[in-house]
């Protein structure tokens, strides 16, 4: 019932929904990269002081970092950060290079730099409801995503789902928000230094991100059963 409502809504108004029915329990998240601008300037349009996650990994483009400064000056808000509870020095020396030894040292690396600092950020804030600005458009793994989800007992609201890739790069222009430096290098969708790729050398977007093994990061799916993450 709630994704019929929400598909006859702009962005915006999506927004204030999420805003409307959860209250003080609304978070967004954000990775600074290519677009990032965009659901940014929506939500703190929306709601000035809603709480905006980043999670750093550590790996990220020098020029993201950069971007980030840049857009919360320019924004007016500070990020909440998070990062992995051990050191990238210290992952290393315990795990090796992850992003090197295949799909499941991926997700590993993903579960401790992104998805545990995220699942831990949204019990700080109490959060009952997550904005992400994931579109259909971005890959063939988002295609088919629903306007609102719940996943791991927490609803996720994509404001910019039916948003195509024009519009979004429309939108910055026009609002006078920023490019990331990168724009314009030939990347598709940016992540960490170590296993983003340009889409010039990949066959298609979902080989961009994770040395291949998927567009997805682990903060958007579920985590397979079996797979060992002690640290």
């Amino acid at each position: 019932m709630w994704n019929n409502e929400l598909a006859s809504m702009d962005a915006c108004s999506r927004i204030r929904w999420a805003c409307q029915n959860f209250s003080e329990r609304v978070v967004a998240s954000t990775s600074f990269g290519l677009q990032s601008a965009v659901m940014i300037h929506l939500v703190t349009q929306v709601r000035p002081k809603i709480p905006i996650i980043f999670i750093d990994t550590g790996y990220l483009f020098p020029a993201t970092y950069e971007y980030a400064m840049t857009l919360q000056d320019k924004l007016n808000f500070q990020a909440d950060v998070y990062s992995a509870q051990m050191s990238p020095a210290f992952q290393e020396i315990s795990f090796g290079k992850l992003w090197e030894q295949g799909k499941e040292a991926m997700t590993k690396y993903n579960f401790l730099n992104k998805r545990e600092p995220m699942d831990r950020a949204l019990k700080a804030h109490h959060a009952k409801i997550w904005l992400s600005g994931l579109r259909k458009t971005q890959s063939e793994s988002r295609a088919n995503l629903p306007f609102i989800e719940k996943q791991n007992g927490i609803f996720k609201l994509y404001p910019i789902l039916d948003w195509g890739d024009r519009e979004s790069y429309q939108y910055l222009p026009k609002h006078e928000l920023p490019y990331h430096p990168l724009e314009g290098m030939g990347y598709d969708s940016l992540g960490d230094w170590h296993s983003t790729k340009k889409i010039s050398q990949v066959e298609k977007p979902e080989e961009t991100r994770h040395g291949g093994h998927g567009r997805e990061c682990g903060l958007h799916t579920e985590i397979p059963d079996g797979l060992d993450f002690t640290v």
